[in-house]
């Protein structure tokens, strides 16, 4: 099984936001076809329809497990997911195929996520970047979970079959803990 902590970790650009970049294989509509379509985004972070129009909301489905044909155990904090969780976002941006923004979570005061695509030749630079994370621990497991996330799309769009997500997500949250430093 091959590791992905590999890729540069995020950054913190602020007290609440952090952003990722990437380059993965071209073009810059097969990148954008991971972003927004449904059974696509379903291979490496959430089903659901993202309609295609600012202020619309959208149902995303995780269930981390299917995304990877390797089997391990949930862990323990997150046994409530085990069977996979929704939801509801709402549209912040649609740009096809540069620019895809939408509210994280169900709170109140959603945070904020951000797809970014340019063109680079053959490859495609996907920054990603999310803000109004309410705290430090918000950080690491949002750091955690976006590397795992994009490691996993990088792994598809190169046609290779990713690790589990749990055990990956596991190793990067431990390494955004250290990466983050001390609250």
């Amino acid at each position: 099984m091959r590791e992905l902590s590999k890729q540069s970790h995020g950054v913190a650009i602020g007290p609440d936001a952090v952003r990722f970049e990437r380059v993965l294989p071209g073009p810059i509509e097969r990148v954008w076809a991971y972003l927004a379509e449904s059974d696509k985004r379903a291979q490496w972070l959430a089903a659901g329809e993202i309609p295609p129009r600012v202020g619309a909301e959208a149902q995303l489905r995780f269930h981390h497990a299917s995304l990877s044909p390797a089997k391990v155990p949930t862990p323990e904090p997150f046994k409530a997911m085990e069977n996979g969780i929704s939801s509801l976002h709402r549209v912040t941006r649609y740009e096809p195929p540069h620019a895809l923004g939408i509210t994280w979570g169900d709170e109140d005061t959603p945070s904020q996520v951000l797809f970014e695509l340019s063109a680079e030749g053959e490859q495609v630079r996907l920054v990603v970047t999310h803000t109004r994370l309410p705290s430090r621990e918000k950080m690491v497991m949002t750091g955690g979970g976006w590397h795992t996330h994009l490691d996993i799309l990088a792994e598809r769009l190169a046609g290779n079959t990713p690790p589990p997500f749990w055990t990956a997500f596991l190793q990067m949250q431990e390494e955004y803990r250290k990466h983050f430093g001390p609250e």
